[in-house]
């Protein structure tokens, strides 16, 4: 994957999403705080309608000289990160065309979907995300092997950070500023484990046309 996918070096436009709890509102704060270590001017804005009760949460980051409003407008996302994939489908019409996308393969389930709503099907929602996205493009994390190494899903957030920054979707911003935006802004109570969340390497490259499954570490 290329180590620059941003459409302009003037901006790079990230949009951020995922549920009530997720840690998307953190995410925001240390990526926005990674591209001022860079010293890069940064816009950011969030949406977080019915987050205490598991709604969606998003916020949209704009770090660079062209970033004059906080708002990212349709089809300029240069990146989706989702915590949950049915979170990264629902920003998509932000994607630009060339843009990435990076996901947990872990969702999320409504209480709608448990209460006679429209179900939750995850191997629908990971297909549309391939098809729209494109393999080359779409970068899913596993979010079963973070847990297991790291003891805990509450760190997905930074993982998914870290993992975006080794794919080159958040521009110029790197792990190493994402590091330093840790240090900066987590309790010290937490900071190994975010550390060595942001460290994580576990990324699948699904791809559903050759019917395999890749791992790759990303270096």
């Amino acid at each position: 994957m290329s180590a620059n996918v941003c459409a302009s070096s003037c901006c790079t436009n990230v949009i951020l999403a995922g549920v009530g709890g997720q840690g998307a509102v953190l995410a925001s704060k240390l990526l926005a705080r990674a591209a001022m270590e860079r010293g890069l001017p940064v816009k950011t804005a969030e949406t977080i309608g019915m987050a205490q009760r598991g709604g969606s949460v998003f916020s949209h980051v704009r770090m660079g000289e062209d970033a004059h409003s906080p708002l990212i407008g349709r089809g300029r996302a240069d990146a989706i990160v989702a915590f949950e994939p049915a979170e990264a489908v629902r920003q998509l019409a932000f994607l630009r065309h060339g843009g990435v996308v990076v996901t947990s393969d872990a969702p999320v389930v409504p209480v709608s979907a448990a209460t006679g709503g429209p179900a939750y099907d995850l191997p629908a929602i990971m297909s549309y995300l391939h098809e729209r996205v494109g393999d080359k493009s779409l970068v899913v994390v596993n979010a079963a092997a973070a847990e297991a190494e790291l003891g805990t899903a509450r760190v997905l957030n930074v993982v998914l950070l870290g993992a975006a920054a080794r794919a080159g979707a958040l521009g110029p911003v790197t792990v190493d500023d994402l590091v330093a935006a840790v240090r900066a802004l987590v309790s010290p109570r937490f900071l190994d484990l975010d550390l060595r969340a942001l460290s994580f390497g576990d990324v699948l490259f699904r791809s559903e046309k050759k019917g395999q499954v890749l791992q790759e570490e990303l270096l």
